[in-house]
């Protein structure tokens, strides 16, 4: 692949490997235990996601700058269905 503007960067790979959310105090998007949403976890300054649903699989992490721009977003409507 050649190195072209749309080329992603994992501007994170120098800290993924550092980041332990094992003991990580996740936070959950609903009060319901039968239906397992979003949870979001603060480490080290970086903010984890992940699937409630699937909590031993991928964590996406965020930095506060990326994770300020998404919740702006959310909220703006960006995510809803059409």
């Amino acid at each position: 692949m050649s190195g072209s503007d749309n080329d992603i960067v994992d501007d994170k790979a120098h800290i993924r490997h550092e980041l332990d959310f094992s003991d990580a105090e996740w936070i959950t998007s609903t009060d319901d235990p039968d239906e397992p949403g979003v949870e979001i976890a603060f480490v080290d300054g970086y903010i984890g996601m992940r699937n409630g649903a699937q909590p031993d699989g991928p964590v996406l992490v965020f930095t506060p700058e990326e994770w300020d721009a998404f919740v702006a977003g959310a909220k703006d409507g960006e995510f809803d269905e059409p």
